[in-house]
């Protein structure tokens, strides 16, 4: 296995599955059966997943309500969304344990940094809702904050496209895509992979990220075993340095 603790980072609309909102129950149960097969190959998995399906604090100010209220409703979506994973995660047969910035009993607890790893170590998925806890902040960063607080090596950012572009691939058929980038390349090609906010924070602690279409089946597995499948983004020397030596190694 290339990684050995992960921070699954999903959005919120990617459960919506086929449909125009909330959550589609044959959507949770793919991702359920994906993380299933990661766990039972002995990596451990942390989960933060946006609140998008169901409401956006953004979008409810954009509308006239307040920032600060509609942001923790926005928390509140993300809960919904974790509890709902969870749920399915169980039926599967996985353990889990659900933390939140918001402690909500009986519901869940409040998130700390020891409680999640040693709940990963015993072997439970660990689900953080409630973002950071705070308004003004984004899952972006919750996800990067709680992957930096677990000691995560990488964050994998699940989405419906097969890593970064150079444009949008749904609209340009001449996009193309990167197989790594450093954070500098990132953000002067200003491409949008995560908040500002989020990115600076993975960049001070050197916590790559890696992009991936979620909605192929297996593909959580081929990431955690070291499939380029993606696009990496990080200190790209580094690991085209790895790369180099991996190849050299197979030669001998």
């Amino acid at each position: 296995m290339k990684y050995n603790r992960v921070l699954l980072k999903l959005s919120g609309e990617s459960l919506m599955g086929t449909q125009s909102y909330g959550i589609d129950p044959a959507m949770l149960t793919q991702y359920a059966i994906d993380i299933k097969a990661v766990v039972e190959r002995g990596c451990q998995v942390a989960i933060v997943i946006g609140g998008g399906n169901i409401f956006r604090g953004l979008s409810g100010a954009s509308k006239g309500m307040d920032r600060v209220q509609g942001d923790y409703m926005g928390m509140m979506a993300t809960l919904i969304n974790s509890m709902a994973l969870q749920a399915e995660l169980e039926k599967q047969g996985i353990k889990t344990e659900l933390l939140g910035g918001l402690a909500i009993e009986p519901i869940c607890k409040a998130m700390s940094r020891r409680r999640a790893i040693e709940a990963m170590q015993e072997g439970r998925v660990v689900l953080i809702g409630g973002g950071t806890g705070n308004p003004f902040f984004t899952t972006d960063t919750a996800s990067t904050l709680r992957a930096v607080e677990i000691v995560a090596d990488v964050i994998l950012k699940g989405t419906r496209v097969d890593g970064v572009y150079t444009a949008d691939p749904e609209k340009d058929p001449k996009a193309v895509k990167y197989q790594t980038l450093s954070y500098g390349e990132a953000l002067k090609k200003k491409l949008k992979i995560m908040d500002l906010t989020a990115f600076a924070l993975a960049e001070d602690n050197k916590l790559p990220i890696y992009v991936f279409d979620m909605n192929r089946k297996g593909n959580l597995l081929r990431v955690v075993q070291g499939k380029e499948i993606g696009t990496l983004v990080g200190d790209v020397e580094t690991q085209r340095a790895a790369a180099k030596t991996k190849k050299t190694n197979k030669k001998k």
